[in-house]
């Protein structure tokens, strides 16, 4: 695993990025530091996964720059972000549905803190099903093992795209407690899109609020938290 730095773990300085010639994003700027847990909120379509998508070099970078613990990342191929400590689970899972849950796990297992020993703890229900093939897994047991098959990797920071989207009440409460025990009991640096605001606002430290690809709001998630009606206007209004 990579040593922890001085420098943020994430710094964007006026990031502009989209999809080939179409912008998308405009002037996105923040640092995050190290174990820090941010959430970002916003309508459906205000650019939310494309900057965990440009983040994680899938986007057109139009201007502006990116450094992970210091390092520019904007150039980087996606295998090199990966390697740097950046893990990613991305709404469609993407999940090998004809390999077993163990398999899909050890494909992207490296050295470090999570041996597949404690990514099973951490989610006992992929250890009850460590034969079943990928396809053969319930919605939530599929998120699951999106979120164990990224830490696998060994990843200092976890960019999250809605987690908990469609999912069962009962799963979205096992997945909070691991993704609350990630960031607080682990110190991960987490960065989550979840539609679902107060939740997110329960379990990040910070916040930032997109519209139309800009960055509306920026602040505390406990202070956001404690004005239900400026997070209202925030996520309704714009």
């Amino acid at each position: 695993m990579n040593e922890p730095s001085a420098q943020p773990a994430l710094r964007l300085q006026g990031v502009r990025a989209g999809y080939g010639e179409t912008v998308v994003l405009e002037d996105i700027s923040f640092d995050l530091p190290e174990r820090g847990a941010l959430a970002l909120l916003g309508r459906n379509g205000v650019g939310k996964t494309t900057l965990l998508a440009t983040l994680m070099g899938h986007t057109q970078m139009h201007g502006g720059q990116m450094a992970y613990r210091g390092q520019p990342i904007e150039r980087l191929p996606v295998h090199e972000r990966s390697r740097l400590g950046m893990g990613y689970v991305p709404q469609t899972r993407d999940i090998f549905p004809s390999l077993s849950v163990e398999e899909n796990l050890l494909v992207a297992a490296r050295s470090g803190r999570w041996p597949i020993e404690r990514v099973y703890e951490l989610f006992p229900r992929l250890a009850e099903r460590r034969s079943h093939m990928g396809h053969q897994i319930s919605g939530g047991e599929q998120q699951m093992l999106a979120i164990g098959r990224a830490l696998m990797g060994d990843p200092s920071i976890l960019l999250l795209d809605e987690p908990m989207e469609g999912l069962a009440p009962i799963i979205v409460e096992m997945l909070l407690l691991a993704l609350t025990r990630l960031i607080r009991e682990e110190s991960m640096t987490v960065v989550l899109v979840e539609q679902s605001a107060k939740m997110a606002l329960q379990v990040t430290q910070a916040v930032l609020v997109l519209s139309r690809g800009r960055i509306i709001h920026s602040g505390k998630s406990a202070e956001l938290l404690a004005q239900p009606d400026l997070l209202a206007q925030l996520i309704v209004a714009h």
